[in-house]
């Protein structure tokens, strides 16, 4: 029953207009040419989806340069801070080739790090380390430490 209302509904709803068939539709915008959907003729549409396509490419290979100098940061730090490798990382950049290069500024922080880290393993580093040091509070440190073991030993000796 509900099937014949539906049926007697659309077809007079086709007839006010307000429902075209799918077969109709076909027939008016007969548009399987999608250079003539966009409006431009063949030779403008090839050559606007080439440069769809370069720029495209442009971009992957800008993305893929930025990703491996990433990786190569992460295997910087890697480095300084004796951590594990990662596969991943080594997989990056030999996609990116070997042209891979630390931008300028992230070189310079490299750099530094590294001018730091050898001056802190130099003996005049240890010298300045030395110097900043408190002498007092050293020999306060060293006295607690000397009597809390005195007093330990005397608390589990019982001859003392």
């Amino acid at each position: 029953m509900a099937f014949l209302i539906k049926n007697m509904v659309s077809s007079q709803m086709k007839s006010f207009g307000f429902g075209e068939s799918s077969e109709e539709k076909k027939e008016g915008g007969d548009s399987s040419d999608p250079a003539a959907a966009q409006g431009m003729t063949r030779e403008e549409y090839e050559e606007y989806q080439r440069q769809l396509v370069e720029e495209q490419m442009e971009r992957d290979a800008k993305f893929a340069q930025k990703k491996a100098e990433r990786a190569t940061l992460r295997v910087h730090l890697r480095e300084k801070y004796r951590l594990p490798q990662s596969e991943k990382d080594d997989n990056q950049i030999q996609m990116a080739g070997d042209d891979v290069e630390l931008p300028e500024d992230l070189q310079k922080m490299v750099v530094e790090d590294q001018d730091e880290e050898e001056e802190k393993n130099s003996i005049m580093g240890h010298f300045q380390n030395i110097q900043n040091m408190d002498i007092d509070t050293i020999k306060e440190k060293a006295t607690t430490t000397f009597t809390e073991i005195k007093q330990a030993a005397e608390d589990k000796c019982q001859l003392m």
